[in-house]
């Protein structure tokens, strides 16, 4: 029906997000056009202010304030500076950093290979992985993804391209279950990984 487009259009947005399928942005839909508390405009100026003040770091790429940029994270002092850590997602730095078991610099790629959904190495931010491990004095690259076989793949793809580069490269110890990612392992799990990690053959 024409008078519910702009009811459709706000479902079609809602289940654009990660884990929200139709029936729950429906819901979701309902449940904010029926608020009589103002919770459609608190949303909608939220997600405004987020899209002018929140970037992506132009060197880690992990989230940041849009006018500190490189991120705070890029610019404090870190004792293991010469280690990069390589995630697949901003929300991974995040997971490890509050882990406390890691102390060196990031580099999310913005995803990983992925045939089915058309990711490939130009989709990712491989070229400035490799410009960071030539600038910034970079002696071990850590692989941080998950245990899954896309994770595997993009792994294998980092550790045959840095084979020819002076840098050890490492990948997290699997302590993460088989098949998981990240962003959804608790502390403690994601510390001993890191603290127990292993240099690729």
């Amino acid at each position: 029906m024409n008078h519910l487009v702009p009811l459709d259009n706000l479902v079609a947005a809602l289940s654009r997000l990660p884990g929200i399928g139709r029936r729950t942005a429906e819901r979701m839909a309902m449940a904010l056009i029926q608020d009589e508390k103002g919770l459609t405009r608190i949303l909608a100026n939220a997600l405004l202010e987020a899209d002018d003040g929140i970037a992506n770091c132009e060197r880690c790429g992990s989230v940041t304030l849009a006018d500190i940029n490189p991120c705070e994270l890029c610019a404090r002092h870190r004792p293991d500076a010469h280690v990069l850590c390589v995630v697949e997602s901003p929300a991974d730095i995040i997971k490890i950093e509050e882990s406390g078991g890691f102390q060196g610099r990031y580099h999310a790629l913005m995803g990983r290979l992925s045939p089915m959904s058309g990711t490939g190495v130009a989709d990712l931010r491989v070229d400035k992985l490799l410009g960071r491990v030539a600038e910034e004095g970079i002696t071990e690259v850590l692989i941080a993804l998950g245990t899954d076989v896309e994770s595997d793949a993009t792994a294998s793809y980092l550790r045959e391209i840095l084979s020819t580069r002076d840098v050890k490269v490492s990948r997290i110890a699997f302590g993460l279950p088989a098949g998981s990612a990240i962003e959804y392992s608790d502390a403690t799990t994601l510390a001993r990984a890191i603290k127990g990690r292993q240099e690729i053959g």
